[in-house]
């Protein structure tokens, strides 16, 4: 699928904000600014532009990378580490697949959290990857990481880089045809990226009403305390009583109602290519939805489980190489991308879109939220909390127990 350059159109679908375009530019002339909607979109100095094309060449959009047919197995499961799960959102897959094609002296890529920012950068995996788990729900800044990638690999390096769909896009773009032996990429299951305009305004509202500075908002935090385990945790800081924690249950938590409804997404996400059982990355990761529907099994105590597409040899060969290490099994592949909806198509078109983004520009969070949000229903909350996944999978293994 071809669409066409942002840089020539203008067209905001046209760009998935992957920076390959920056990146590729030896002359200093391009950079990433912030539209009025929160999203980076490359920005050319035609004052230091010598029109070599090589942004055009790099841009996934104008020229989409290679992709696979389909993925060639498809599994599901968590690590038998417990201290690993806990810190992932899901099953901690991507850990497992790390220790099996890295050694010491591996770089591996991938996003982090500063503060409320998200930026990649990279680590030899002997200093630990601990900081790239966990699911961030904003576009990373890929910053110099593809640069420092092709670097890595050109001094005969293994790296390991994760992403969103159209990073490893942009990154498999910047580095050419070439084939990269010592490269294994692991791409995540994106439902699209939300604007980051609804955290800052989210974050200065907790702020003023708790006394606090928010310095770090995990989206998904795991609370084996609570029926339902996973909440939204703020961190704030008050220059008085320190360090202190906020905590809002999932089904009440409006980010999700908002972002779910498809309203604050970036416009290329609408329109994203990479929303298809043809994968670019070696290796396609995500939660693992539907497990107390078809795969009870491998529920784990609410725990949190992960889906994987292995959609290249190389992939494979990592994950039959650290299987031991794992509680799961093989899944149907069409079984699993019933439950997997951007392995399938792109996130639809919300024509109230346009009208959300021009409120959160404007709008006090509170009335914003109250507009926007759809609050849960009783039937919801009845099948979370009175009927929710652990009955399914308690009643469901008391039948096959019979």
């Amino acid at each position: 699928m071809t669409l066409s350059c942002y840089l020539d159109t203008q067209n905001k679908a046209y760009c998935f904000g992957c920076e390959a375009c920056v990146q590729a530019c030896a002359f200093g002339a391009i950079r990433m600014v912030g539209d009025d909607e929160g999203f980076r979109y490359p920005v050319v100095d035609a004052a230091k532009c010598v029109n070599c094309g090589k942004c055009r060449n790099v841009c996934p959009a104008s020229d989409m990378p290679q992709r696979t047919e389909s993925p060639v197995r498809t599994f599901g499961g968590y690590v038998k580490d417990k201290t690993v799960r806990g810190d992932s959102t899901s099953g901690g897959l991507f850990s497992a697949l790390a220790d099996a094609w890295c050694d010491v002296d591996t770089i591996v890529f991938g996003a982090e959290s500063v503060g409320l920012e998200v930026r990649h950068s990279w680590v030899r995996y002997g200093d630990g990857i601990s900081k790239f788990r966990k699911s961030k729900y904003r576009q990373s800044e890929i910053g110099n990481c593809y640069h420092d990638t092709k670097q890595f690999l050109s001094e005969g390096k293994k790296v390991l880089f994760s992403g969103t769909p159209c990073q490893i896009a942009g990154l498999k773009k910047f580095l050419g045809d070439k084939p990269q032996d010592n490269l294994l990429t692991v791409e995540v299951v994106c439902e699209g990226v939300p604007t980051p305009l609804y955290i800052k305004k989210f974050a200065d509202w907790l702020g003023k009403k708790l006394g606090g500075k928010v310095t770090e908002i995990d989206y998904r935090y795991k609370d084996g305390r609570r029926w339902d385990f996973q909440v939204m945790q703020a961190s704030l800081q008050n220059p008085t009583s320190g360090t202190f924690k906020w905590q809002q249950d999932r089904w009440f938590n409006p980010f999700w109602s908002i972002w779910l409804q498809h309203l604050i997404s970036r416009p290329s996400c609408y329109e994203c290519p990479f929303a298809t059982r043809q994968r670019v990355a070696d290796i396609t990761l995500g939660d693992l939805w539907g497990v107390h529907l078809y795969c009870p099994d491998l529920y784990g105590k609410n725990g949190g489980a992960s889906v994987v597409f292995i959609n290249t040899d190389k992939g494979r060969k990592v994950l039959e190489s650290v299987i031991d290490s794992l509680h799961g099994r093989d899944l149907p592949l069409e079984t699993a991308i019933r439950y997997q909806g951007p392995m399938r198509n792109h996130i639809a078109d919300n024509e109230r879109r346009s009208e959300c983004m021009e409120d959160i520009k404007t709008m006090p969070y509170k009335p914003f939220v109250r507009k926007w949000a759809k609050r849960p229903t009783l039937k919801l909350l009845a099948q979370k909390y009175l009927w929710g996944n652990r009955q399914k999978v308690w009643l469901w293994n008391l039948i096959g127990k019979r």
